[in-house]
């Protein structure tokens, strides 16, 4: 009796699975990094000495995300400028299955939002359009958005003195993760692309 509702259940959780499509793997991201990983596919955001963004492609085995060669982006049969759209959609899509911690002071007042992942694709949300209106309640309509590293970007109201306290940790995040992102600071607002106004790191 044991063997075969053993049999059933295994019977069962086979055909579950089997019904349960894998998440398809992100074919269009734009990665921030720094800029000396520059390629000619590479974008530079507004105002940006520091940090490129490059078309780039999501892996199943490590490191999880890996940019465009020319001879693969040629493959696709489109236009960096196409990808970079179509890009946007999917930040988009993504920034609405997740939900950002707030971190708060002893007061509840929130001081920053932050998007934490063991994928390396968050720093990719950055170009999400609807970023802004996440937060706009809270920080008004402008943020500042910085990412150290790939996995995580944090959201700060678009004020020097909101930034400065935590300014020291996100450059050591910078300095020390093998994946870092950006050491700039992005101010952006609704229907306005990603624009820089600083460093986090001197």
């Amino acid at each position: 009796m044991k063997l075969r509702f053993l049999a059933a259940f295994c019977l069962l959780a086979s055909l579950l699975m089997a019904q349960t499509p894998e998440r398809r793997l992100e074919e269009l991201l734009l990665l921030p990094e720094p800029i000396v990983m520059r390629s000619p596919l590479s974008i530079v955001p507004q105002d940006a000495e520091l940090t490129v963004l490059t078309p780039a492609k999501e892996l199943a085995d490590v490191p999880g995300i890996l940019a465009y060669s020319a001879q693969d982006f040629k493959k696709l049969g489109i236009s960096v400028e196409t990808f970079a759209e179509r890009a946007k959609k999917v930040a988009d899509k993504r920034l609405a299955s997740l939900k950002p911690d707030l971190i708060k002071d002893p007061e509840g007042k929130v001081l920053y939002a932050v998007y934490r992942s063991e994928q390396p694709l968050i720093a990719s949300l950055l170009i999400a359009p609807s970023l802004p209106a996440v937060f706009e309640k809270l920080f008004g309509p402008e943020i500042w958005v910085a990412l150290p590293d790939r996995h995580s970007l944090f959201v700060f109201p678009a004020k020097p003195e909101a930034l400065e306290e935590f300014a020291p940790d996100l450059a050591e995040r910078f300095r020390t993760d093998p994946r870092a992102a950006s050491p700039e600071i992005f101010a952006i607002r609704k229907d306005t692309p990603p624009k820089v106004v600083g460093s986090f790191v001197q």
